[in-house]
């Protein structure tokens, strides 16, 4: 069994002496999963929650987090961060949100506590922003799910696909947070600008629609509704946006005015 290290040999707390250890490149992911009401994801996804841009404050706060995690862990070592990335899955079947949170550097020390920190905290920065209408918001799933560099070499968490990279897992977070959201085809030849998706908010605002609620009446996903309004689609599938129209009993290109 190996012994711990943050224990020196009477048994008390100690912060790790790294002086003599070489400066490696070192990355690791970690991940946090918030579960919520369909009424606090709609929100959250929506970017039209009380407080304002859910997943934009939880980025920042989990950077910030990140940058501070020496600060809140007492026997962390301070770290020149290099990268601080924290990207968000959307769970549509479960109406639940998954923070992946990066961090990197090069140094004799690893970053899987500010990894840690920064997911945990963009977490509870999403609790925050929508405890007003979920207050059983359940957070859970903290988990490193992987790391790179040092002596003890790469880690990955055995629930993972091996054939599918963190790095990949991002990327997919980045540019298609969920299966569920598709390759998306655009209603119109050209992709919207950002004008005209902020136009589809308002449409929405000013018809009081909700988009969870408009696309299941629509018989339409509304992760395909969520995908557009935050960003991470280009548009809404021209039969997904007729359906909505019907429902709103108006025409396509009346959404986007």
């Amino acid at each position: 069994m190996s012994t711990l290290t943050h224990l020196d040999a009477s048994g008390a707390a100690r912060m790790v002496d790294v002086s003599e250890k070489p400066a490696t490149d070192r990355e690791a992911t970690a991940q946090a999963i918030i579960t919520l009401s369909p009424e606090a994801y709609d929100a959250a996804l929506s970017g039209n929650a009380k407080k304002g841009d859910v997943l934009g404050a939880a980025r920042i706060a989990g950077i910030m987090a990140a940058k501070k995690t020496a600060d809140l862990i007492p026997l962390c070592h301070p770290i020149a961060l290099t990268k601080a990335v924290v990207e968000f899955e959307p769970l549509a079947d479960r109406h639940a949100i998954r923070i992946l949170a990066t961090a990197r550097t090069t140094g004799p020390t690893g970053v899987e506590m500010e990894a840690l920190t920064a997911a945990s905290i963009a977490a509870l920065t999403i609790y925050d922003m929508v405890k007003a209408v979920d207050r059983a918001a359940r957070i859970d799933g903290v988990q490193l799910l992987a790391k790179s560099g040092g002596k003890s070499g790469a880690y990955r968490a055995s629930a993972l696909d091996e054939k599918e990279p963190i790095a990949t897992r991002l990327a997919k977070a980045r540019a298609k947070p969920s299966t569920l959201m598709g390759a998306l085809a655009a209603p119109r030849a050209e992709a919207p600008t950002p004008a005209q998706r902020e136009m589809f908010r308002a449409f929405m605002t000013s018809h009081g629609l909700r988009a969870s609620i408009w696309a299941k009446d629509a018989g339409v996903s509304p992760a395909l509704v969520y995908a557009f309004l935050t960003g991470k689609a280009s548009s809404i599938p021209a039969d997904a946006a007729q359906k909505l129209a019907r429902v709103a009993k108006v025409r396509v290109e009346d959404m986007y005015k």
